[in-house]
């Protein structure tokens, strides 16, 4: 049987035959006793990566955005965030339904709030209105095409809040991703932010887990919310082993996932039908419109799937595909042949 290119997330990364080989033999503990070894290895190398003072292993990014949120807002409170913020869209309304806060979504430019928006949405005093409490950003953004928001765009958002005595968590689910392609060391990334969530079990390609990482005092107020949303997690060692590998050696080959993403995205703007923003292309995510070819998104994802790729819609007729470790260069090509051929012959 011939390989199936899995583009739809970079989350179908399988872990690597040593992060197999750390879980089995990593020194176990109880970790809701603070009693895992490895546990505190990984939060220690994160908290260190970060530039911050402590960390926090959660089971997902999800939970991660979650905790913070819980832990630096009270309910009925308001929450500032992009209008196409994976909180906002794809974490089930936990923002609402558990935090129990209400989410203020500014529309931003290519996933960057605008600081100026930001300070505007900020409501003032009254008995009428929710009290603002926290600012969201996401980087990279998952929606805007995986585009990096940089040091100076995050510096300007914090300096809004820190003037209006706000918090601000970044979702980072893929912030290596941004560092890489930014070139910059990703405590740059985050250094004016309260609290930072981010992702082994991406392009990291560790089986499961994220982290969170702020202040040691934030850090045992979250710890608090991971245990009540019940993810006090016992001999978590053996995901922490997988993570440690992922931050320590799993980093700098982001750039084959983002050098093949560029590969894809070219070759598909010389297509007829299709309409692709190369500007957004900027990590590991292409997005792209196939509205002109004249088919539905889901037909167009189904032909693929039987020449063997798969992808995944966003609103209709926008698809997405997502490079990573299990994706080389020639699965590229033989992505771009496939796509060429089933919209030139009409095989959908």
């Amino acid at each position: 049987m011939n390989k199936v290119i899995d583009l739809r997330s970079d989350t179908v990364t399988l872990p690597t035959e040593e992060m197999l080989e750390a879980i089995r033999n990593a020194k176990l503990g109880d970790d809701v006793f603070g009693e895992d070894p490895t546990v505190k290895e990984l939060e220690e190398l994160a908290a260190k990566k970060m530039g911050k003072e402590a960390a926090l292993l959660v089971t997902s990014g999800t939970q991660g955005n979650l905790v913070s949120i819980l832990t630096q807002t009270k309910r009925g409170e308001e929450v500032i965030l992009e209008a196409d913020a994976h909180i906002y869209h794809y974490e089930m309304g936990g923002i609402s339904a558990i935090a129990g806060v209400l989410p203020r979504p500014i529309k931003g430019e290519m996933g960057v709030l605008e600081p100026e928006a930001v300070e505007e949405a900020i409501r003032p005093p009254s008995p009428h209105l929710p009290k603002t409490a926290l600012i969201c950003l996401e980087n990279t953004h998952n929606l805007a095409g995986g585009t990096c928001i940089t040091p100076s765009q995050t510096r300007k958002v914090c300096e809004v809040a820190a003037r209006h005595g706000l918090a601000v968590h970044i979702d980072g689910a893929r912030i290596f991703n941004a560092a890489v392609a930014l070139g910059v060391d990703v405590k740059e990334l985050v250094s004016p932010a309260d609290s930072v969530m981010f992702c082994l079990s991406k392009g990291l390609s560790a089986p499961i887990g994220s982290l969170v990482v702020g202040s040691s005092s934030f850090i045992e107020r979250a710890r608090r919310m991971r245990k009540m949303l019940g993810g006090g997690m016992r001999q978590a060692g053996v995901i922490a082993a997988a993570g440690l590998i992922a931050l320590e050696k799993m980093v700098d080959r982001l750039r084959e996932d983002h050098d093949n993403a560029r590969l894809l995205a070219e070759g598909l703007a010389k297509m007829d039908g299709i309409k692709i923003d190369l500007r957004r292309v900027q990590s590991n995510i292409v997005m792209f419109d196939i509205s002109d070819l004249g088919v539905s998104g889901s037909d167009f994802i189904s032909a693929l799937l039987k020449h063997g790729v798969k992808a995944l819609t966003v609103r209709g007729n926008i698809i997405r595909m997502v490079t990573h470790r299990g994706i080389g260069r020639e699965d590229i090509l033989q992505t771009l042949d496939v796509i060429k051929e089933v919209t030139a012959k009409k095989l959908i």
